[in-house]
């Protein structure tokens, strides 16, 4: 037992003089502080500078303070998978400049401010799937253009904005599944960026409708382009001083203020008329149908003409033929008398 004893504060202070805290394991060779499972409330303090890995899964924290990282400025992977953060404050994470991997799944995020990743200009994998995230930012924050996946899987995602995806050109996988996407004007945009998106060579589990009850279950891919027809021009030319990060709550003026109440509102300024367009298709089929008549027809008499003016020539033909040539060789007895007279 003596022994066991002294084994346990000889392991202690290596800790301590490492700075490592009592309820972590940290890995000097591999540079990885391991306090995962450990019923953490907060990120640990006393946390080895020089560590590149903190794992801190499976915990209970609830809040990162703005200071929470400033002992360990060299992370590169940081896991807080299945903890009990709600909201990140914007700034969490500026002081980790060298962060490449934030694994945030498995939490209770209801909303992403804008700037809540600045400064992480090497952070190249953000997984953001398994929360409650309702509404994403037009930015994640400056010098995040270096992310080349995201996961935004199992969220509550009615939309994303178009400004966001195309503010992280390096974009190799995005991943959208099981999110109750609204499939009318809110989306249009990004049915747009992920066709691009695709074409060069980028890697996604694609979008799949919630509503309308008409499309749902459907690919957002495979919904046809004219069912976005009476989306407001507003939506269809996405630019970044045109988009509020708030533009899912759209405050709608007083004149339409009893609809909104209802979500009336909402539904009129985004989701596609659908009566208009059933009545355009098939005026627009009638008329095909009708203009290929009328050029049928046209043509019809066109061959009856032509073939009436050749049988025409054909008979006037055989009659020079017949009847008139011989009567010019021959000539008649009225036609001869005239000549034989005026030889006499």
């Amino acid at each position: 037992t003596g022994n066991w004893h002294l084994v346990l504060s000889v392991t202690l202070l290596i800790h301590a003089a490492h700075g490592c805290p009592n309820k972590c394991l940290c890995y000097t060779a591999s540079k990885t502080a391991d306090c995962k499972n450990r019923g953490f409330t907060e990120i640990p303090a006393h946390l080895p500078p020089e560590i590149q890995i903190l794992q801190l899964q499976n915990n209970r924290i609830w809040r990162i303070n703005q200071n929470s990282f400033t002992g360990t400025p060299l992370l590169k992977i940081l896991d807080l998978s299945n903890n009990s953060l709600s909201s990140l404050a914007p700034g969490a994470f500026q002081k980790l400049r060298y962060l490449q991997v934030l694994n945030l799944t498995r939490n209770l995020i209801h909303y992403i401010e804008n700037k809540t990743f600045s400064f992480l200009p090497h952070l190249k994998e953000l997984d953001l799937s398994s929360n409650s995230i309702i509404r994403l930012p037009e930015t994640f924050g400056n010098s995040t253009g270096n992310i080349t996946l995201l996961s935004v899987k199992r969220n509550k995602l009615q939309k994303m904005e178009r400004v966001l995806l195309e503010s992280l050109p390096n974009l190799k996988v995005v991943l959208f599944k099981d999110n109750p996407w609204q499939c009318n004007c809110n989306v249009f945009g990004l049915k747009l960026w992920l066709e691009s998106f695709l074409y060069r060579g980028g890697i996604s589990d694609g979008v799949i409708c919630s509503a309308p009850g008409i499309r749902k279950g459907k690919d957002l891919l495979k919904v046809p382009y004219e069912l976005f027809g009476a989306c407001p021009l507003r939506t269809a030319h996405v630019h970044p001083a045109s988009v509020h990060p708030h533009s899912s709550e759209h405050r709608p003026s007083p004149k339409y203020a009893h609809h909104s109440e209802h979500g009336e509102y909402g539904r009129a300024s985004c989701e596609p008329k659908p009566k208009p367009r059933p009545v355009s298709l098939r005026h627009a089929i009638a008329t095909v149908v009708i203009t290929g008549v009328i050029c049928g027809i046209v043509c019809l008499m066109m061959l009856a003409a032509a073939v009436y003016g050749c049988a025409y020539a054909a008979i006037t033909a055989k009659y020079h033929r017949e009847h008139l040539a011989p009567a010019k060789q021959h000539g008649t007895p009225e036609e001869k008398e005239p000549f034989d007279s005026s030889l006499a």
